[in-house]
């Protein structure tokens, strides 16, 4: 008679493997408190609530293969590392330091460490061409300022977008990149045209050109 193996509390989608996809769950609720008749997979530690211990039992049960954003095509849009260093900063109020939370502590940090790109880019936007709106992604290899400027293919100012103060990490989908309407500064659609995009960041400047096309 076959013997079925124990499902783990940490393989939280049942797939029959602890990876990067049952951090990511955990994550999506992270902070909701559990129903006392509804079973909740994410809440890992039974307790009733969704919160950094269901975090740090997950992380440490990742084996080191399965901990890479790799693992998940959607890991970047999901994690950013401004979450993950405030996760670090609550494992360190946990009272328990049993094994599993030490361990769950370290994979943090290599995840910390993968989030956070080795240099500053400006990304292309996209769509290009488009109309009327695009989005601009970029990535930080550390906090800074943000800014975008747009302008016309004669040099003149179109549009600056403020972004404020942003973590390092990568800001490439549609809820993170910089997102442009198509219109000035006015409030008034552009014409169809080349325009460029200069972001800066700290001391980093870089341009990329985009079109317009109605």
């Amino acid at each position: 008679m076959q013997v079925e193996t124990p499902k783990r509390a940490e393989d939280v989608n049942r797939d029959g493997i602890v990876d990067i996809s049952d951090l990511i769950i955990v994550a999506l609720q992270f902070g909701d408190v559990g129903n006392a008749d509804t079973e909740n997979d994410a809440d890992v530690n039974g307790d009733g609530v969704i919160d950094i211990e269901d975090i740090l039992l997950v992380a440490g049960a990742l084996a080191e293969e399965n901990a890479a954003p790799s693992k998940h095509t959607h890991f970047n849009e999901v994690l950013s590392a401004s979450e993950v260093q405030q996760w670090l900063m609550q494992a360190q109020k946990v009272k328990m330091k049993t094994p599993a939370y030490q361990k769950g502590i370290t994979i943090l940090e290599q995840i910390l460490h993968k989030l956070i790109p080795k240099k500053t880019a400006l990304l292309p936007n996209y769509p290009n061409p488009f109309n009327p709106e695009t989005w601009i992604p970029y990535q930080l290899e550390k906090p800074s300022n943000v800014t975008i400027h747009i302008y016309a293919s004669d040099g003149h100012l179109v549009r600056s977008l403020a972004l404020g103060h942003k973590s390092a990490g990568v800001y490439q989908s549609q809820t993170k990149a910089a997102y442009w309407n198509g219109k000035n500064q006015l409030g008034e659609p552009v014409s169809s045209g080349i325009y460029f995009y200069t972001l800066t960041a700290a001391e980093f400047t870089a341009t990329q050109r985009m079109v317009i096309r109605k």
